[in-house]
């Protein structure tokens, strides 16, 4: 759905298109509403607070709906002796799926898969103990956490982290508006970026929009009948 087509459905729902009083609505703050309308969105339905109560991959809708975002990188750590450490998570890094970790020792050059789980770090110490769940080469399993904005995968110094593929969602992109101020950046928009959804769940993100903008304007009948929209259509 283009972006031309986005702003006249947003100003229809909030009954705007012909509006020249002081709440009239820019086209900065169609953009903005429509970004944090995505944002928000997505976080909801990954975690599960929606209508219907459903998660990241918990049915088929969830998963049509939200594998654009599912993307993987390999990563190349630095060994810590106790674990090895990955750089900063990437710039558009929204939420963790899984981590793929391939692994070696003295006795062992061909790298072998491992069995990964992510861990708190409050427990780090526990699990080290642990001889049921410490890193162990031998059964191929191991645990990472995240902190100060990397991931750390455990080793205990037992064997060599060789290659990593971290598995994660990314932030959806923001759309832009052709020679509109980028409420971002705060610059002119010299291109249009489109929303990369398709087009039913644009309808969603319009109406996320129109929430988000009629709570702005206090326009309450508009506002309950978005977000009733969303929940329905979800």
């Amino acid at each position: 759905m283009n972006n031309a087509t986005i702003q006249l459905k947003i100003r229809q729902r909030l009954n705007k298109l012909a509006s020249n009083d002081y709440d009239n609505i820019e086209c900065w703050q169609v953009v903005e509403a429509f970004n944090k309308g995505q944002v928000e969105w997505c976080r909801r339905n990954l975690h599960g607070t929606n209508a219907k109560q459903e998660g990241d991959e918990q049915s088929k809708r969830r998963i049509d709906d939200l594998q654009r975002l599912l993307v993987q990188v390999p990563v190349t750590l630095t060994n810590k002796l106790l674990y090895f450490e990955s750089p900063d998570i990437p710039g558009d890094y929204f939420e963790y799926k899984r981590i793929s970790v391939y692994a070696t020792n003295d006795c062992c050059d061909k790298p072998r898969r491992m069995v990964v789980y992510l861990a708190e770090e409050a427990n780090v110490d526990e699990l080290l103990r642990d001889v049921n769940k410490k890193p162990s080469f031998e059964w191929a399993e191991t645990f990472v956490t995240f902190t100060n904005n990397k991931f750390r995968v455990y080793t205990n110094d037992e064997f060599t982290v060789s290659e990593t593929i971290l598995h994660y969602y990314r932030q959806p992109v923001r759309i832009q508006i052709l020679n509109c101020v980028d409420p971002y950046t705060q610059t002119v928009s010299n291109v249009d970026v489109e929303c990369e959804f398709k087009d039913d769940i644009v309808e969603l993100f319009i109406d996320e929009a129109v929430s988000i903008l009629a709570g702005d304007f206090e326009s309450i009948n508009q506002m309950l009948r978005a977000d009733q929209s969303v929940e329905t259509n979800n």
